[in-house]
């Protein structure tokens, strides 16, 4: 196979190569990181192949510099491609090159995946990143209060973040949580995310939110939806400046989704699809059952929705959450080719109703994954795929059993047809990854290691204790890993995360702005900080 390169130059609009702020700056990157080398023996030296301890392949992610993740067990989501129990990946530039055993390419470096597995960086398709500094604040929370009085009514989510934090943030504030957000799943693996940013209450909170995810370097769909409503506020006509400032050039590692919540104003959400539909921006809205949305979903189902009475589900409809809606929205979406995104673990604690994957399956559909808010649940891709898996499986081996009467010899009884198959491991693989690209319309550059696409991939180390021995590829990273194993990250060619350490960013100082936003939003919410006190 021929492995010369079919880069063009670099490209002017793609933010990959955009200089880190001084925040985000190595500390003690050429130090070499202790243990065994992760070159090959017998191949050259560090020094001599561009391979250094500390960063990894010198220059990586730049036109023309080449290396090869060599001798990992791939998994490469296409099945064009298929899965190795060992093979290399060839990278050229920002490109996936080559997916097979035994590639020779001369002069390239060499990255030792020996009992790693290599496979697609994981996509969400909906994380809300600027409330990290309310990290784990509604441990126990719903999404609305109740009334019931009990510790899951209060707090709760849309009085103490939407309607108490939300309105405090300064621009400062959106970019350091953001940024903070970004860091922290792109080292858990996630390399692709729509940031579902509700804070746009001026430009400038536009302006900062858009600065973070630039400066996390990872890939990311920027969600321009509504902010406070203050008299600053430019939402959803700023779209437009958005739109030619920052997302001009589709060649780059930011996108632009237009949020189109249907809980606000019928006259604000009809004219924000408008504005998306004439900039050919995806349109992402929350449909949750407890917020009255129901009749509303129907309208539009109909194609009768908004104020005009001409709003109806499109291909570029990314509907979020989607629980609680009738059989004929349902319907009307699928055919209308809308996209889903389910946040299994947040929907079954925040009481937005059973994550809808049996109606789904019943459609011939298939969700992307999302982690939605760190207030209440960890954002790491294998808490995603892990609760899609055991949710489904509970609740489909429920209805089998119940098929039986539960006593010899009708208790373990054979599905009866039309009996939802049940989801395993390379399902919710395919949700957490090329499924999330598809439905952010990224899968022409990422989602899956296909020579041609954008070098989005991660190394997980399958020789740790809580995975060794390894036994199978997609059973290992479904149903035993967790952050930890996750090695090495590389976006668009770019290792960003090497031999477990996270590049290109000072921690300790991000964590002390971190904690100084924390400490500004809670006495601004006039809310007394108390680490015993909110679960």
């Amino acid at each position: 196979m021929n492995t010369s390169s079919d880069e063009k130059p670099e490209r002017s609009g793609d933010t990959s190569g955009v200089a880190r702020r001084s925040v985000l700056k190595a500390s003690a990157v050429t130090a070499a990181v202790a243990g065994a080398s992760m070159l090959l023996p017998g191949t050259a030296s560090a020094h001599d192949r561009g391979v250094d301890h500390g960063s990894g392949p010198r220059d990586s992610g730049r036109p023309g510099r080449r290396y090869v993740i060599k001798g990992g067990s791939v998994m490469s989501m296409d099945p064009a491609v298929g899965n190795f129990a060992v093979a290399d990946v060839l990278v050229e530039g920002t490109k996936i090159v080559a997916v097979r055993p035994n590639i020779n390419a001369a002069g390239a470096s060499v990255i030792d995946a020996r009992g790693r597995i290599v496979m697609p960086g994981f996509v969400d398709t909906h994380h809300h990143l600027f409330e990290t500094s309310q990290r784990a604040f509604l441990a126990n929370g719903l999404l609305v209060d109740d009334n019931s009085g009990s510790p899951s009514a209060d707090p709760d989510y849309t009085e103490y973040i939407l309607q108490r934090f939300s309105p405090v943030y300064r621009p400062q504030d959106v970019y350091i949580n953001e940024l903070f957000a970004g860091l922290s799943q792109l080292d858990a693996g996630v390399t692709t995310v729509l940031d579902v940013s509700q804070i746009h209450h001026s430009p400038e909170h536009s302006d900062a939110a858009i600065r973070a995810l630039r400066d996390t370097g990872r890939r990311s769909a920027f969600g321009y939806f509504e902010g406070d409503g203050r008299a600053s506020a430019r939402y959803p006509r700023d779209a437009y400046r958005l739109r030619e400032q920052y997302f001009s050039s589709d060649d780059q590692l930011l996108t632009m989704v237009m949020g189109g919540e249907i809980y606000i104003t019928e006259e604000m959400y009809s004219e924000s699809w408008k504005i998306a539909r004439e900039l050919d921006l995806q349109i992402a809205a929350h449909i949750v059952s407890g917020w009255g949305t129901r009749l509303i979903v129907d309208d539009i189902a109909r194609g009768t929705g908004g104020t005009n009475n001409d709003l109806g589900f499109g291909p570029d409809n990314l509907l979020i959450h989607m629980t609680g809606m009738s059989d004929m929205a349902w319907q009307r979406a699928r055919d209308a080719g809308a996209q889903v995104s389910v946040a299994f673990p947040i929907e079954m604690n925040m009481r937005h109703g059973v994550p809808p994957i049996l109606k789904m399956q019943e459609l011939g559909m298939e969700p992307s994954l999302s982690s939605d808010v760190e207030t209440t649940m960890t954002a790491d891709p294998f808490t995603q795929m892990r609760s899609a898996m055991t949710m489904q499986r509970m609740v489909v081996n429920q209805q089998i059993l119940e098929q039986g009467d539960f006593t010899p010899p009708n208790q373990w009884p054979t599905p009866a047809p039309g009996t939802p198959e049940l989801l395993t491991v390379r399902d919710v693989l395919r949700f957490g990854t090329i499924n999330g690209a598809k439905h952010l319309r990224l899968d022409h550059k990422t989602g899956s290691l296909t020579p041609g696409k954008e070098a989005d991939i991660v190394l997980l180390d399958a020789t740790a204790l809580n995975v060794a021995p390894l036994n199978s590829v997609p059973g290992a990273v479904v149903s035993l890993m967790e952050r930890s194993n996750v090695e090495t990250v590389i976006v668009a060619g770019k290792v960003r995360k090497w031999r477990g350490r996270l590049l290109d960013a000072n921690l300790d100082r991000l964590r002390r702005e971190l904690e100084t936003s924390r400490d500004y939003l809670f006495r601004g919410a006039g809310l007394r900080q108390d680490l015993f006190g909110w679960s």
